[in-house]
């Protein structure tokens, strides 16, 4: 017992090992910095990325809804959306499929203002033509053309929910889909 007084005494009642290292806890702040720096450069490029009309949609979405075919009947879809937001302009893509339906929709649309242009293409029919609408904050309202067919698409988003809306005047009569990431 008076060996364990005796090194308590030399030591000012603390074990050496339990003392911070000066060197150590500088290294330790540094790296927290660093890690914090980093992490914060990720967000400010993520909010740049995501900044403009179309940023409250970006990333990846999924969900269900209703496909109305020329002849009145209605299907079950499941669909995948991906949004990738730079400034005004955005990619995106809108898979959905049932049993007996699938579409698959790409678009590269640019905004001026609350005035939306681009262009959309459907892979498993091969056509393609252009956007016009308005809108903004993720919330559009836009019509699809191309030759012989027009379609009116709505789509509203708002925090991790989002539904679209197609009307359209050819043998895909129209589609409500919700989706959430």
């Amino acid at each position: 017992m008076e060996h364990l007084q005796a090194y308590r005494a030399a030591g000012g009642g603390k074990h050496r090992a339990n003392k911070p290292n000066a060197a150590r806890a500088w290294s330790r702040r540094l790296l927290i910095a660093a890690a914090v720096l980093f992490a914060a450069g990720i967000a400010s490029s993520e909010s740049k990325a995501q900044s403009g009309p179309f940023g409250p949609m970006a990333g990846s979405w999924s969900g269900s809804g209703t496909v109305t075919l020329d002849d009145g009947s209605t299907e079950r879809i499941r669909c995948r959306a991906k949004y990738a937001p730079i400034g005004p302009t955005m990619e995106m893509s809108l898979t959905c499929a049932s049993d007996a339906y699938k579409f698959n929709l790409a678009a590269s649309v640019r905004a001026e203002g609350s005035a939306i242009t681009g262009s959309w293409s459907e892979a498993s029919r091969n056509i393609s033509g252009s956007l016009q609408g308005r809108g903004g904050g993720g919330n559009f309202e836009v019509v699809a053309s191309a030759a012989g067919f027009n379609a009116n698409i709505g789509l509203r988003t708002s925090g991790n929910k989002q539904t679209v809306t197609m009307r359209a005047d050819s043998q895909f009569r129209g589609a409500n889909i919700s989706m959430s990431r």
